[in-house]
Formats: structure tokens, sequence, C-alpha cells
């Protein structure tokens, strides 16, 4: 009997990356996706597109129904995997408790993925937001604390951000110019903190900084309530408070 012909290391590698891609292409939709509409997201061919579903579907990480496929409940055992065992998350949970309780203050722990940062924690102040924001949800890294992330990324990464772009208004409409972006970012460098005001949220503020051994900062934490909660005279206060829990999250992790 012959023997078994060994993989190819480098299909293998490359199915693992369609695959990957697929999954990226329905996790960043909010709504199901349509076979052809998948393929031509990921720039796969369509049969190609409906081997890697089937495979998916099979182990769980797709479901699939009469208007098309969307994420599975398999990939709930992943996403609970990062959660219970992240050093990060570990090492913030108890310093955003202090930081909500202290400021009166919803905190939030983000971390960049590629053009938006995600949302990894959560802890309610005094008065909960109005909105909604799950653990997971994807966000721009141009509005709110996602400028934090974005001051630590180099000249041409910004200005890659910059021209894709899908939406370039803030939440009340207002266009976003390029220079004063530009300009928030410097002031972000130079302060170690950002703040917002009705970015991504109308009514809403915010105040932000970075990790501080992270180099490029890649995770950022943030307090965020309404603007009467966050008026003008405090936002130095909190961003002394935001850089200390930011610090304190970096001692935890050593």
């Amino acid at each position: 009997m012959a023997p078994e012909t060994p993989k190819n290391p480098a299909s293998s590698m490359r199915s693992l990356e369609r695959a990957i891609d697929v999954l990226e292409v329905l996790e960043s939709s909010r709504h199901t996706l349509r076979l052809s509409d998948i393929a031509r997201r990921a720039d796969l061919p369509v049969a190609t597109t409906q081997r890697i579903l089937n495979v998916l579907e099979a182990r769980g990480r797709v479901e699939r129904d009469a208007t098309g496929y969307r994420p599975g409940v398999g990939l709930i055992f992943g996403a609970h995997a990062y959660l219970t065992t992240s050093p990060l998350l570990n090492a913030a949970r108890p310093v955003l408790q202090d930081l909500a309780a202290e400021t009166g203050l919803t905190a939030s722990l983000f971390k960049r993925m590629g053009r938006h940062r995600v949302v990894l924690a959560r802890v309610d102040g005094a008065r909960p937001l109005r909105y909604e924001l799950p653990i997971g949800e994807q966000l721009p890294l141009h509005l709110g604390a996602g400028k934090v992330l974005a001051s630590a990324m180099d000249p041409e990464e910004v200005e890659r951000l910059l021209d894709r772009l899908d939406d370039h208004t803030r939440a009340d409409g207002t266009p976003i110019d390029r220079d004063a972006f530009l300009n928030d970012l410097k002031s972000i460098r130079d302060t170690g903190f950002g703040h917002a005001v009705g970015e991504r949220e109308p009514g809403m503020a915010s105040v932000a900084a970075g990790l501080a051994n992270d180099t490029p900062t890649t995770a950022a934490i943030q307090v965020a309530g309404t603007q009467e909660e966050i008026p003008p005279e405090r936002i130095e206060q909190l961003g002394v408070e935001v850089q200390r829990a930011a610090f304190a999250i970096t001692r935890r992790l050593s």
C-alpha cells in the first residue's frame, strides 16, 4: 500500500486563512448574508466559499436558515475562553471596578483590532449608560476612545485609516475635519489622554488613556457618561484618573 502523501503546509495555511476570512465577513455583518455576498466580500470563488461554510456549519461556527448564513453559537466557546484566560482582562477587571466606583462613570476596556476597537470589559457607573455597549462590539478608531489608540499608530497607518473611513461624520452629523483629527491625535500624545463630546453618541462624553506598557498602544481604558456628568472643568482630573488606572493595570500585568 502506497504511503499517504503529506499535505502541503502552504496549501493548509491558505485554507486556514480563507476560513478566517469567511468568519470575519460574517462577524462584521449585523444580519445574515447570502453565499454570493460572503464570497464577494471575502474575495473568494463561490464554490470555495461554500466548502468552507459547510465545514464551519458542521462545527457549529456558522448557522444557516432560509435567509442566509450568520455566526454560529460555537464561536461563543472561543470568546468565553478568551474572556476567562486573558491576562489583560484579569488585570483590568478590579481596576475598572475601582475606577467606576471612584468616578461614578462607566469604565470600559478596549483593544485595537485592525481599523476598529473591541469592547473587552465594562463596569457601569452610578448611572448606567443609556445606550447598549455589549462585550465584543466593534467600534471605530476615529471617534471617542478610539482616538487614543489611533494616536499610537504611525502616520502612514493614520492616513490609510482616514482614507478608508466609510463614515466621516460624528453622531450629530458634523463632518470630521482631517487636520482637526490629526491635531486631536497630537494633543493625546502630548497630554497622555483624550476626551470626546458627542462624537459617537449624542449628549455623551468620555475621557480615555492608553495602557502605559503597550508599545505601540493597542489597549485603552475609558470613563463615559453624559455631558452633564463630564463638564469641561472635570476633564483634566478625569484624564489623571484614567492614566492612573491604566498604570495600575500595567503594574498588575508585570
